[in-house]
């Protein structure tokens, strides 16, 4: 295939979940190199020069209206947390994204980047060097995985079958573990339990746990969309390509953020009895606030999950631009300019 069947600045982009930041983000980085950005989430997206469809995912006038005249649709929207009801979930996760396919072959759009996550293929058992395993539903831990695995399923299928059998160019990209300034899911929630004394190292540490810098995603998201016609088809893990042990992670990213490094050890036999008695609780009433363990983040935090990334940098033409190291730096600074997180 020649490079002109690239998706080049000038193409209609249409990108769902910009409110935040990993979406809000790609979508700044496509209108500084051109691309005619359109979003679609229920805030506003506050990225200059990006038109924002205000709306669910569940509406369909609003994702029609979204999706039509688009060259390509980036699907990030998704109903992230570790608890939670298991319809919400689906409402968001499966049946949001039957919306956007239905509406991207009524619209005549054939190409979807659709962004999904490692736990789709993440039984419980720890992943060392693993590629991009097939998403399995049934083996996947929790509400989330589980009904992102269900809608990656969806998202192939309508590659193979869409347009009468023509099928799409879909190319599913799962970022691990996004972090950095501005992160509300993974770095904010570190560095607040770091500071008010809750935030556990589970065992010794020492499983190795690979991450994704926000500026490396970004770049990452963009190569993806302009060889999206190139190397559909594929299913792809992104991360840093650099396993730390995860307690050491978890203490930089605290320093970081200017908290005091967790000193709290908590054996993962005990962390996965006390999640399930947690979970428990949660199921019985109304929450604002993530509980503070459950079994999958107890696993998440006492076993290995690496990624071989020598396919993700060949596929995406790509490398990432900034180590952990320089991140945490950067990380660092931003809280000392900013004085938050």
């Amino acid at each position: 295939m020649s490079e002109t069947q690239e998706i080049l600045p000038g193409a209609r982009v249409l990108l769902t979940g910009a409110s935040g930041l990993l979406g809000r983000s790609v979508a700044k980085g496509l209108v500084e190199l051109g691309y005619r950005v359109t979003t679609l989430q229920r805030s506003a997206s506050e990225v200059d020069g990006a038109t924002d469809v205000r709306g669910s995912l569940n509406d369909p006038d609003a994702v029609a209206a979204a999706v039509n005249g688009q060259d390509a649709v980036i699907h990030m929207a998704a109903k992230v947390s570790v608890s939670g009801r298991r319809e919400d979930f689906e409402r968001v996760n499966v049946e949001g994204t039957r919306a956007i396919f239905d509406a991207a072959e009524a619209a005549g759009v054939r190409r979807v980047l659709h962004v999904s996550s490692p736990s789709t293929a993440h039984a419980g058992s720890s992943l060392v060097g693993e590629g991009a395993g097939p998403a399995d539903p049934e083996r996947a831990e929790g509400h989330y995985a589980q009904t992102k695995a269900a809608a990656e399923l969806l998202a192939e299928d309508r590659a193979r079958t869409a347009f009468d059998g023509a099928g799409m160019d879909v190319l599913i990209i799962r970022p691990h573990l996004v972090w950095g300034p501005g992160d509300t899911q993974l770095t904010t929630r570190i560095v607040d339990r770091a500071r008010s004394g809750r935030m556990p190292i589970l065992g010794s540490g020492a499983a190795l746990v690979d991450t994704l810098y926000i500026d490396n995603a970004v770049d990452a998201f963009v190569a993806g969309l302009r060889r999206l016609p190139l190397i559909a088809g594929q299913r792809l893990v992104l991360t840093n390509g650099e396993p730390r042990p995860i307690g050491e992670l978890i203490m930089g990213i605290a320093a970081a953020g200017g908290a005091p490094r967790p000193r709290l050890r908590i054996p993962p036999g005990v962390a996965k009895v006390l999640g399930l008695a947690v979970e428990k609780i949660w199921a019985l009433g109304e929450h604002e606030d993530e509980p503070p363990m459950t079994k999958f983040l107890a696993e998440q935090l006492s076993t290995a999950h690496w990624f071989d990334q020598r396919e993700t940098r060949t596929a995406l033409d790509w490398e990432p631009a900034v180590s952990i190291d320089e991140g945490l730096e950067r990380l660092a600074a931003h809280v000392r300019t900013t004085g938050s997180v």
